[in-house]
């Protein structure tokens, strides 16, 4: 399937490509394009949009789109639901709540620094979410 959002992908929109191509679609396939364009694209591409204005999967109050689309689909992983506080701290800028949140915000903005291409800057922080959600595991295993 494909999945649109924004291009210049940051935490939410990093942290979701990887949340739907473990959890949810293995087959995902991911487009950016500029914001005012997501609605459009996705109609005419029969894509997905998300964590975007507009989208069914985006924020919702203090739920981040990474949050959201745990709900949605019904994911009930411990250790996803720990990454999750995470991101949604990191994401809603709200870093006092998570003790990891501010270090995800800090490698998002350096990932970005050195790989302003969407696509390239996921293929390098996957490693950092499969990492942090191995992390999580073991955190929530021990707790």
């Amino acid at each position: 399937m494909k999945w649109i959002t924004r291009s210049h992908v940051h935490v939410d929109r990093v942290a979701c490509p990887w949340l739907i191509s473990r959890f949810v679609d293995s087959n995902a396939e991911f487009i950016f394009v500029p914001r005012s364009q997501v609605m459009e694209v996705a109609e005419r591409q029969g894509a997905i949009p998300f964590d975007s204005p507009g989208a069914e999967l985006n924020h919702e109050g203090d739920l981040c789109t990474f949050d959201v689309i745990i709900k949605k689909f019904g994911l009930t992983d411990k250790a996803l639901l720990r990454l999750a506080k995470v991101v949604n701290a990191a994401d809603t800028n709200r870093l006092q709540n998570d003790p990891l949140a501010a270090g995800l915000e800090a490698i998002a903005v350096g990932f970005g620094l050195r790989f302003p291409n969407d696509s390239k800057n996921l293929n390098y922080q996957f490693e950092v979410y499969d990492a942090l959600y191995a992390w999580c595991r073991l955190d929530t295993a021990a707790g």
